[in-house]
């Protein structure tokens, strides 16, 4: 099971870091990638991390800004975001992808999910 936490309520400009906890299973055998969905729109990629060394990937709108880093000893990812602007918010989603070949930014290809975590951003 996964387990998204840290959202809030933060101005424009602020930080914030989310965490995904994984209570069960063989964390370091799972790519983990976060998502995200604001009422009205589907749910879009945000970022990923492969299981072991670190590689990650970044949707545009996210890149220089959001930064994926994880820990498999205490199994939790983290989701550092930078200089939030309104449009970051939304719902956000970790999810689990098992030994993938490649970092993947579409939902489908994920095997399991948390269940998300709102952050909302003020102007």
């Amino acid at each position: 099971q996964l387990q998204a936490s840290g959202g809030g309520l933060v101005q424009a400009g602020d930080s914030l870091r989310l965490s995904c906890g994984a209570t069960t299973g063989l964390f370091s055998d799972y790519a983990i990638g976060w998502f995200r969905q604001a009422p009205g729109n589907q749910r879009e990629f945000v970022g990923a991390i492969e299981r072991v060394g670190g590689v990650t990937s970044y949707a545009d709108s996210v890149k220089g800004r959001f930064t994926i880093s994880r820990d498999n000893a205490k199994n939790t990812v983290y989701l550092q975001m930078n200089s939030l602007k309104p449009e970051d918010a939304a719902v956000y989603y970790c999810a689990a992808d098992y030994r993938p070949a490649i970092l993947s930014p579409w939902p489908g290809h994920y095997d399991y999910w948390g269940q998300g975590t709102l952050v909302t951003v003020s102007s």
